[in-house]
């Protein structure tokens, strides 16, 4: 019968320690509130200033034009971090912060600092050009990155890599270009509504398509970048200090000067956006794509290299690491368990799956001695959850692995281990 690991040890505290409640401003639902509260007022802020730009029909009209990439987007994203999805409030933060706290930073210090430069120079056109190609690409993405970043210091636990990375800063920048786009489409629509264009020659139709047909990646394109680097921090050993700063810094350099690289390129010539969209824009994005997929189906891997380990223990059944290491037979597990047990049984398993893969995570970190402080007990408290979920997951799981091989096979001698029973006690008893 296997052995149940052993219970991670605490260090006794010093004697006479008194345990002291947290002053008030270090409570969760102040700092909730307080974020809550920042978000709401900036959204009103922001509405209230897109509104007055646009017209109220002006803005209804680049709402709904604006909003046609977005769930395209975000299902991207969602896909992306399928393996090992992070929670939902992340994700609406994310969202909430780039639409409305980024979008009112960029639009009040673009403004400031575009008519300080026109009054200083006394050449408003000039200003205008710097404002596009110099201002707005560090005042932006440094907006945008702030989500990033206070995602990475108070969630660190759902900030494990560049999967991570590279979905919270997709979807901040969904978020702001939602925003953008608004206040764009509507000023176009304000001007044909002025001039009366109509059809496919008015300004507004040649925004849509520039914008929303040709380039709705472009800004979570260029936030991925500073994403990266941020994943790269969280996958860097915690004695890295200067890879840790360096590389979101390193990021952050990157997606401006992608941003005005793009953003100037209308000054190349009559031709140079189009030349920089299509030997530039496009290549960069394909190279990203292929970048978040690789590493993506490196996860998958590591979950297949990682989890045996907790076979051998008696955690997990000699199945297990092969479904949980194939996207097919993870979703032919939560089937099996949604038709024979319901809608609760499929997220049971989805969530069981969430927690293998986290728990593979953490395991190839603290091989690569970047665990952190407190690996012992973070990998306790997934072995819980796993343990928690297991009547629904594990029987679901056995089938997809049967289901989805391509031929009988004895699990457990296939990672190297002996084959071993489930165990039939709760494994945290002695």
């Amino acid at each position: 019968m296997a052995t149940s690991p052993p219970f991670p040890t605490y260090p006794p505290g010093p004697d006479g320690l008194v345990l002291r409640h947290p002053h008030w401003w270090q409570r969760r639902w102040v700092r909730y509130g307080a974020l809550i509260t920042l978000l709401a007022l900036s959204g009103l802020v922001i509405l209230a200033l897109v509104r007055r730009q646009t017209g109220t029909e002006g803005f209804l009209v680049g709402l709904g034009l604006a909003v046609l990439p977005v769930p395209w987007l975000v299902a991207a994203f969602r896909w992306l971090d399928r393996v090992a999805p992070g929670p939902w409030r992340n994700l609406v933060f994310a969202f909430a912060w780039g639409a409305c706290a980024a979008a009112l930073i960029a639009i009040v210090a673009n403004s400031f600092a575009t008519r300080w430069i026109a009054t200083a120079t006394a050449d408003p056109a000039s200003a205008d050009t710097l404002g596009a190609t110099v201002i707005a690409p560090i005042v932006e993405e440094s907006a945008k990155a702030a989500a990033v970043l206070l995602v990475f210091l108070f969630r660190r636990r759902d900030f494990t890599g560049i999967v991570d990375g590279v979905v919270i800063a997709g979807i901040t920048a969904t978020g702001f270009a939602f925003t953008e786009n608004i206040l764009y489409l509507g000023t176009a629509f304000g001007t044909d509504q002025l001039s009366g264009g109509r059809g496919i020659a008015s300004v507004t139709a040649a925004t849509f398509f520039v914008r929303i047909v040709m380039s709705p990646f472009a800004h979570p394109l260029f936030t991925t970048l500073t994403g990266i680097g941020f994943g790269a921090a969280a996958l860097s050993a915690e004695r890295q200090h200067a890879r840790r700063v360096l590389t979101p810094l390193g990021g952050l350099l990157l997606a401006m000067s992608m941003h005005a690289f793009w953003n100037g390129s209308s000054t190349f010539g009559e031709f140079g956006f189009f030349a920089v969209y299509g030997g530039f824009m496009v290549p960069v994005f394909g190279l990203l794509t292929w970048l978040a997929i690789w590493t993506r189906q490196r996860e998958l891997r590591t979950v297949r290299a990682e989890l045996p380990a907790y076979v051998l223990a008696g955690w997990l059944g000699p199945a297990e690491p092969f479904a949980l290491g194939s996207m097919r037979a993870r979703r032919a597990a939560r089937d099996y368990a949604r038709h024979h047990a319901g809608r609760p049984a499929a997220q049971a398993v989805a969530q069981y799956e969430a927690y293998a893969t986290s728990l593979a995570s953490l395991r190839h970190r603290g091989r690569k001695g970047k665990g952190g402080a407190d690996f012992v007990v973070r990998e306790r408290e997934l072995l819980d959850e796993l343990w928690k979920r297991r009547e629904s997951a594990r029987p679901a799981l056995e089938y997809a692995a049967r289901a989805t091989a391509p031929a009988p096979v004895h699990w457990a001698p296939q990672f190297g281990y002996p084959a071993v029973p489930y165990p039939a006690y709760h494994p945290y008893r002695s």
